[in-house]
C-alpha cells in the first residue's frame, strides 16, 4: 500500500521526534529528591509558561526565578540545560520518517511548543535538515494552546486542514488540531504511530 491524501505532516518534537527531555528531568528531579514526580511536572510546567519563557517573552533566568517560588529549588542556567538536552534525544526512525514523506513529495515540518533550546539542540544533534520548516513557539510568540498556531503553519506550508497530519503526545494538542479537521495523531508509541501512518499515510513507512 502506498499514497498520502495529506499534502503536509506537522511533528511535535519533544515526545514525538525526540524522547521528551523537560518532563523526564522534572520527574527526575524530583525522584531524586523524594518528592512527587507529577506535582514537579506541573511545577516545571507551569514556572516555564509563567515566565513567558516557551513564548520569547522571558529567558532561562525568568524560568529559574519562577521555578524556584514555584518549588524552593535553586537550580543554575548550565545545570538545567545539562539535564535536559541530555534527555532530548532525537529519534532515527522519526527522521527516516520525515525524509521518506518528503521523497514522496509530501511536506514535513516540525511544530513545537519549545524555547530556543530547540535551536541549540538541532546545533548538537542536527535533524532541522530532515524538515521543509520549523515553527517554534519562541520565535513565533503563540503556542499550540491556541488554534491559531496550527493555522499560521498551515498557511506557511500552503495546506488545508483536510491536507494535513499532525502527530503530538499531548492529547489537548491533538484535540485542538482534530477542531480544525486536521487528521490528528496521538503518539503513544512506535506500534500505534505505525498503525496510524499506515492507515493515513502509508508512503511514511518503510514497508509501504
Amino acid at each position: 500500500m502506498t499514497g498520502c491524501a495529506a499534502k503536509a505532516v506537522f511533528f511535535d518534537f519533544g515526545g514525538v521526534v525526540a524522547e521528551e527531555g523537560f518532563m523526564t528531568w522534572l520527574a527526575d528531579l524530583a525522584e531524586a529528591r523524594g518528592l512527587a514526580p507529577g506535582a514537579m511536572v506541573q511545577a516545571g510546567m507551569s514556572a516555564m509558561w509563567a515566565s513567558g519563557f516557551v513564548l520569547g517573552r522571558g529567558g532561562e533566568p525568568d524560568f529559574l526565578r519562577e521555578f524556584r517560588a514555584a518549588t524552593g529549588i535553586s537550580l543554575t542556567v548550565g545545570e538545567v540545560r545539562h539535564e535536559v538536552f541530555r534527555r532530548f534525544v532525537v529519534r532515527p526512525f522519526m527522521l527516516a520518517c520525515a525524509d521518506r514523506l518528503r521523497a514522496a513529495g509530501i511536506g514535513a515540518a516540525i511544530l513545537s511548543d519549545q524555547t530556543f533550546w530547540l535551536d541549540e539542540l538541532d546545533r548538537e544533534q542536527p535533524f532541522f535538515r530532515h524538515f521543509d520548516m520549523v515553527f517554534n513557539s519562541y520565535h513565533h510568540g503563540i503556542s499550540k494552546q491556541d488554534t491559531a498556531f496550527f493555522e499560521l503553519a498551515m498557511d506557511r506550508m500552503g495546506v488545508s486542514p483536510a491536507q494535513s497530519i499532525f502527530i503530538d503526545d499531548n492529547p489537548d494538542n491533538v484535540s485542538r488540531a482534530a477542531s480544525l479537521g486536521i487528521a490528528a495523531v496521538h503518539y503513544t508509541g512506535r506500534d500505534r504511530f505505525r498503525e496510524d501512518m499506515a492507515r493515513l499515510c502509508p508512503a511514511a513507512l518503510e514497508d509501504n
